[in-house]
């Protein structure tokens, strides 16, 4: 989920339950992802480890097989477990392989049931035959064709009963992933004349200032934007369509999540933390989906909604890191912490203060010495050659101007130095993308 309705960088995009449960929350502005793809976030928020420091650089990189040190890290399910908590998960989680001993030693609720990416449209509904994930389709068939919907329901079953023990939820949803499937009425929803003809971030010219390296990361999914954009603006529009229909539903389905919260007996000393594994791309810097070091894959979603605070309904500017969920869950539930260390800090602070400042830019990385570093004015990238793009977002969001050869911006370069990582991992593998 990209920042198109949760922040209203695209207008009209529908999010009526995010919309009302965010008066309740604390929103953060600036949040950012240590991965720009789905395994490798969801490994360091579960664990509190960066990819540099563990290796999960990218998708199917198999972490928690692959790698001696994730092996022994105690995983925050694992964690409240031990700290007496009842866990609960369903959905679109780790997106990783665990050993079934410890998958079933993480989670209490029994089957542990994922689902999947889809439903997909059937082949002759495909736009590209060669690319089934790449598609779109209004779904008639019923909402239970949807693993999401299947375990929200779950969820709300969950809260709706008695527990003796505290516990630790988790659902993941897969939505607004590709395929861009929905039920029907979340596109009749958005008139396609109301979908902006390209999304205000692209600039046709947009990559004339950024280097190999950057270049070679818009082409991982090889013709996707060529199939669409320029070439074919009304393909483009129709796949912008259905991705915002995708993200009405996503916000769909959490609603019957926290409407059963807010009804149920929990609803007063219950934390919520919301967040996307990565931003997405449609179109901007001639990319579709995720996988870049820019701000569209880098910022997502985010907010938390704790008993008792007083920032309710407000917004944090302060950059934050999804690092930092971990440490703020220990904190909350004063929980007797993991043995290795986690790499983010407790958000306890601003949730008490929404207007106090970080010093430390977020991090988030996307291989080996490739860094992206953002605070609440720059983003900053480095690549492995050296080559480097800096942004001004008070000027320029969508990041068309790279002013890293500006030498009135030497001090600014500077002092993002110390936070690019002095050391790092060897990749578990895995696949660009």
């Amino acid at each position: 989920m990209n920042d198109y309705g949760f922040y209203k960088t695209i207008g009209g995009v529908k999010m009526p339950a995010l919309d009302a449960f965010r008066r309740s929350a604390l929103t953060f502005d600036r949040a950012c992802c240590a991965s720009p793809v789905c395994m490798p976030s969801r490994t360091s928020v579960f664990s509190g480890l960066y990819p540099h420091i563990t290796g999960a650089y990218y998708n199917d990189c198999d972490p928690w097989n692959r790698s001696d040190l994730l092996k022994r890290t105690e995983t925050m399910p694992e964690c409240f477990k031990r700290n007496g908590y009842e866990t609960f998960g369903r959905g679109k989680l780790f997106h990783a392989r665990l050993p079934k001993p410890r998958l079933e030693a993480m989670w209490d609720n029994r089957p542990i049931y994922g689902g999947g990416f889809g439903p997909f449209p059937e082949e002759k509904d495909l736009q590209f035959a060669d690319d089934r994930f790449f598609s779109f389709k209004a779904w008639e068939g019923p909402d239970t064709d949807f693993p999401d919907v299947v375990n929200a329901s779950a969820v709300v079953d969950f809260l709706g009963k008695d527990h003796d023990k505290p516990f630790f939820l988790t659902l993941g949803l897969w939505k607004p992933h590709t395929p861009f499937t929905a039920p029907k009425r979340f596109f009749d929803m958005y008139s396609i004349d109301d979908i902006p003809p390209v999304p205000p971030g692209f600039k046709p010219d947009d990559l004339d200032d950024v280097s190999a390296p950057a270049k070679k990361l818009i082409d991982v999914w090889g013709e996707r934007f060529k199939r669409t954009g320029t070439t074919d603006p009304a393909l483009w529009r129709r796949y912008v369509h259905a991705y915002c229909a995708c993200t009405t539903f996503a916000d769909w389905t959490l609603g019957m999540v926290l409407d059963a919260l807010d009804k149920s007996k929990y609803a007063d000393n219950t934390i919520v933390i919301f967040c996307s594994d990565n931003g997405f791309h449609c179109g901007e810097k001639n990319h579709w989906e995720k996988s870049t070091l820019w701000e569209q894959a880098a910022r997502c979603p985010a907010f938390i909604r704790a008993p008792g605070m007083s920032s309710a309904g407000k917004a944090s500017a302060c950059p934050v890191s999804f690092m930092d969920f971990y440490p703020t869950l220990v904190d909350y539930c004063r929980l007797n912490p993991p043995k290795h260390t986690l790499e983010g800090h407790t958000l306890r602070s601003l949730v008490d203060d929404p207007g106090s400042k970080r010093t430390q830019p977020v991090l988030t990385t996307y291989g080996e010495g490739h860094t992206s570093l953002g605070d609440d004015r720059w983003r900053y990238i480095r690549y492995p050659d050296g080559t480097e793009e800096l942004y001004d977002h008070t000027k320029d969001p969508h990041e068309f101007h790279n002013l890293a050869a500006d030498p009135a911006c030497a001090d600014v370069k500077k002092s993002f130095q110390p936070w690019i990582p002095k050391t790092w991992a060897q990749s578990l593998g895995g696949r660009l993308g």
